[in-house]
């Protein structure tokens, strides 16, 4: 005879149903967002544009140069619009200036490209924030970037048009060449986006899935080489790229360190109230035991990083907590923190809301100076870790800002 389900049974049901009705009308919510952030006639994401004034100050050349190279045939002639304005520039056009120009900022192949882990194991540091406009900065100026989402969150991955969970499967990220290296090869996930000179290596939930899986690789065959996954997957491709930016997760799992393990460059997102401030000192500390413990069992060397910065986020200069907070900060870190900091602005979260970055905004969401003083800031954060970057190419070493 059959039982009746007991109590608990149709309560999982209800439960699971729920849950499912819930997801199924996020998933809902989420196309909703990202188509609105597509191109209606291209269907996919459009990289940003600029006026001959702003393409001239990016290419380092000035704007008559520009029109003479159109006129003697260096460059292709300019289009109007239909009200007669010259149109504006994108990304591959001032990288083609650069060009004929000689102009372009890349690495002397003898230059260790940049590879820059943005860590903090505390969420809401703007950490990935601060990884995207990053990783843009520095494709808007002419350099190869690659961009690797090691977060199974994938908010990173979002931002560049995908429904993470939908539009990619376990084999278009780095889970997938965890299990199959060879058959894979990295340089099949990679992806390029809509930001010229910016490559993508995606994620999605199952990457979630590695943290538990090297730490059964680790106890089963007792040997930390798996640590080094992510360094071995990079090492395949960066010579490619003259910047590579990681965005791991918000923890100090198992992701995290070899995330730590592969960079030879770390910035560390700390906003000045106490709880953010005390988390990410004792991020600072787990790190460098764990690191340590690693170098003694495993026998490796640890990272040698060409420099660790600690940046200033979300900061709210109304807040007088956050104003003493960050003097302090000036004061113990000295040289370890850059001189930009990262201020709290709605035209972030308004941008971030249409599956956009401030940087990709082709009109102001607020006001024209919020987002003018959105765009500064976000620059100066972005020039200041620049400039670090160049005093560690020997080619470059002089040339900054």
């Amino acid at each position: 005879m059959a039982t009746e389900p007991t109590m608990d049974v149709q309560a999982d049901d209800l439960l699971s149903d729920d849950l499912g009705t819930l997801h199924r009308k996020a998933l809902t919510i989420l196309k909703r967002i990202r188509d609105g952030a597509l191109d209606p006639e291209t269907g996919t994401k459009r990289g940003p544009t600029y006026p001959i004034s702003k393409a001239a100050a990016l290419v380092g050349r000035t704007a008559s140069a520009i029109r003479e190279a159109e006129r003697d045939g260096r460059l292709p002639e300019r289009g109007r619009t239909g009200s007669g304005h010259r149109v504006h520039y994108s990304l591959e056009e001032l990288d083609q200036m650069r060009e004929v120009f000689g102009t372009r900022p890349w690495r002397s192949p003898t230059d260790t490209p940049a590879i820059i882990s943005i860590s903090n194991f505390k969420g809401g540091v703007a950490k990935t924030t601060i990884a995207l406009h990053m990783a843009q900065h520095f494709a808007i100026r002419g350099y190869r970037v690659l961009l690797i989402d090691c977060d199974s969150q994938a908010s990173t991955t979002m931002m560049f048009g995908y429904r993470p969970d939908v539009d990619l499967g376990e084999d278009d990220t780095l889970y997938g060449h965890f299990h199959n290296p060879e058959l894979l090869g990295v340089r099949k996930i990679i992806r390029k986006t809509h930001f010229h000179g910016l490559d993508l290596i995606p994620a999605n939930l199952k990457l979630y899935n590695l943290e538990y899986e090297i730490a059964g690789y680790l106890a089963q065959n007792q040997s930390f080489d798996i640590i080094d996954m992510i360094a071995h997957a990079i090492d395949e491709v960066v010579d490619d790229y003259d910047v590579v930016i990681m965005d791991p997760p918000p923890a100090l799992g198992m992701v995290s360190m070899a995330v730590l393990q592969a960079a030879n460059a770390m910035v560390i997102p700390m906003p000045p109230s106490v709880i953010d401030f005390a988390s990410t000192v004792s991020f600072i500390d787990m790190a460098r035991t764990t690191m340590a413990q690693l170098e003694k069992l495993g026998g490796r060397s640890k990272p040698a990083y060409n420099f660790i910065k600690i940046v200033g986020s979300r900061v709210d200069d109304s807040k007088s907590m956050h104003r003493e907070i960050l003097t302090m900060m000036r004061q113990v870190f000295g040289g370890s923190m850059i001189n930009s900091v990262l201020r709290t602005s709605a035209e972030i979260d308004n941008a971030s809301s249409r599956m956009k970055t401030v940087f990709e905004l082709d009109r102001p969401v607020t006001s024209h100076e919020v987002h003018n003083r959105s765009v500064r800031l976000l620059t100066d954060v972005c020039q200041d870790i620049e400039a670090e970057v160049l005093r560690t190419w020997s080619s470059r070493a002089g040339a900054l800002r």
